[in-house]
């Protein structure tokens, strides 16, 4: 599971300032569970997830995979974890059948192993026509699927995909769906994040709202529903913003 404890990112700025990219932010994700991670862009989404996956390191607080920190079990953190993000760097020079093999070897995955793991991934998200074409002649759908099975070649116990259907046409989201589905049914523990509400009322068994690097809420959607007296997900959404945003001017004011 993913455990999250007032985690926080800054950047400088020019004037010498900190941004929060993320602002003290906690939460938790259990085995067999999806949650999503929603929130307009920029919001904080991307860069919670590269702390997590281990691309960045966190400003202050904590987080553990699997009982793995963070900070101090990076490698043990990575070999549990599948982390798709949307600008994962694919070899255009291969095939998708030999990028994924190369990252398994990298796992210590035995190739008989890959082998039996690309079959099933391939035919589950209608891969093969286009398995051993190169990269590079690959349409942005069938590279998204591409970097879906490279990234869960060592079958981890925990996923997090960043947005993982931007920018795909709609039968290929709905397999992405449909995968993400298949990976709670199979007790994985799934963070996904997006800015398109329809996809996280069908998908999340809890939502947890971020905006401007906070957490402004979670739940499930029934929960939130009788919270904010509000019915669909975008007006939920816009509640709890605003919400924020008076809170925040109080704040201003009184300092």
């Amino acid at each position: 599971m993913i455990k999250v404890n007032n985690l926080s990112k800054s950047f400088p700025k020019k004037d010498g300032s900190q941004f929060f990219a993320v602002d003290g932010v906690s939460f938790e994700a259990r085995d067999a569970e999806i949650v999503c991670l929603l929130g307009v862009n920029g919001a904080g989404k991307t860069t919670t997830m590269r702390i997590l996956s281990t691309v960045f390191q966190p400003s202050s607080g904590s987080a553990e995979i699997m009982g793995w920190d963070i900070k101090k079990n990076a490698q043990q953190v990575r070999e549990n974890l599948g982390f798709l993000s949307g600008d994962t760097g694919l070899y255009n020079r291969l095939s998708g059948r030999e990028f994924i093999t190369y990252f398994g070897r990298l796992y210590g995955i035995s190739d008989s192993t890959i082998a039996q793991r690309i079959a099933e991934m391939a035919e589950l998200l209608n891969m093969n026509d286009f398995l051993d074409k190169k990269i590079e002649f690959l349409s942005t759908g069938m590279k998204q699927k591409v970097s879906i099975v490279r990234s869960i070649i060592h079958d981890p116990p925990v996923m997090i995909f960043d947005e993982p259907t931007a920018g795909l046409d709609i039968l290929t989201a709905r397999n992405i769906v449909a995968f993400i589905r298949q990976c709670k049914q199979r007790g994985k523990c799934v963070l996904f994040s997006t800015h398109i509400m329809r996809e996280a009322e069908r998908l999340a068994d809890r939502i947890v709202m971020i905006h401007k690097g906070k957490i402004l809420t979670e739940g499930t959607l029934e929960m939130l529903r009788e919270d904010s007296g509000q019915t669909d997900l975008d007006d939920i959404f816009v509640f709890y913003v605003n919400q924020f945003t008076d809170e925040t001017e109080v704040l201003a004011h009184e300092f």
